[in-house]
């Protein structure tokens, strides 16, 4: 099977795991999950795998066989996988879920190597482009800051006490970080690198972007300079684009009947993939602000979305 340039992936409630042809809309292949809802879905840099967090499992799936069976299954995390990703070079991933812990895998050998303990339900982890901290988010309204070079808990934030931080997003250069939370506010600071290794936040702008429930928030990539957007998923149905010099609102994109659960820009910006409850996944434009394209086939809420359609990183 030839390997697609461009990977389009939702999951849904419906316990299947759909990959599209994102120009034509079509669904070429299904993959049932049966165990639980998949959470969140994540590709390997070098496009070969994707990775479904469940509950409590995260399987591995090869993106290019027809096979319905993952290649492999991590299986120590005891609730909800709430986040997964990779490292840069896709040689160890990382994890956060409702048991409270992050943790990174080997992706060569089973089982866990590093869990760090957050003490309560992990929404959100991202990892710095740094490639050496990982950045948290949970229930109680935590943020903390996992030097994994030092091995334990640099750094800790609370944005607002007691209100959940559903998303976390990282600007591709390492200069800014966005926190959004239950109550329709991003958080967002500069980060500084000290005299030591250890990230400082300053403290930038506080936005209320929507009345309802931010479900996810994402800085666009590198490759969409000079221009920087903030996209907000949200419970009230729509995304917004904010420009990230003065946080300004761009682009309200407007299509979804349900909460939009997750959202992912194309490599160069251009475009913006959307999970929404209303069983679809969408493709925007990012200049016009209108969809252009809408993926039907999941039956229940689709909840998460991973798109790959950048080059894969050379062998070193």
């Amino acid at each position: 099977m030839a390997q697609p340039s461009v990977i389009l992936a939702t999951a849904s409630y419906d316990h299947t795991i759909r990959f599209w042809e994102a120009k034509s809309g079509r669904c070429y292949r299904t993959i049932q999950y049966p165990d639980s809802q998949v959470n969140r879905l994540e590709i390997t840099p070098d496009k070969r795998y994707v990775a479904a967090a469940g509950n409590p499992h995260i399987r591995l799936f090869d993106v290019n066989s027809n096979s319905p069976q993952p290649v492999m299954s991590y299986d120590s995390h005891t609730n909800n996988v709430m986040a997964v990703g990779f490292q840069c070079d896709g040689d160890w991933m990382y994890s956060g879920s409702e048991d409270g812990t992050v943790k990174i895998w080997d992706l060569r050998a089973p089982g866990c190597q590093r869990e760090y303990e957050s003490r309560a339900a992990v929404n959100t982890v991202v990892l710095h482009p740094n490639q050496t901290e990982l950045i948290s988010g949970d229930q109680n309204g935590n943020i903390r800051v996992w030097d994994l070079t030092a091995n334990s808990c640099s750094c800790e934030l609370v944005p607002e006490v007691d209100t959940a931080v559903r998303s976390l997003t990282v600007m591709w250069d390492g200069s800014l970080v966005v926190a959004a939370n239950n109550r329709g506010t991003c958080y967002v600071w500069r980060l500084l690198r000290g005299t030591q290794t250890m990230t400082n936040f300053e403290p930038l702008h506080k936005l209320q972007a929507h009345d309802g429930y931010i479900l996810k928030c994402l800085l666009s990539p590198e490759y969409c300079e000079p221009h920087r957007y903030l996209a907000t998923a949200s419970s009230d149905h729509t995304v917004k684009i904010w420009n990230v010099d003065g946080f300004t609102l761009e682009k309200t994109l407007i299509g979804h009947q349900r909460w939009v659960w997750d959202c992912v820009f194309s490599v160069d910006g251009a475009y913006l993939i959307t999970a929404s409850s209303d069983t679809t996944a969408r493709l925007w434009s990012m200049s016009t602000g209108e969809d252009i394209k809408v993926y039907q086939g999941h039956h229940k809420a689709t909840v998460c979305c991973a798109l790959h359609d950048g080059a894969e990183p050379s062998p070193a």
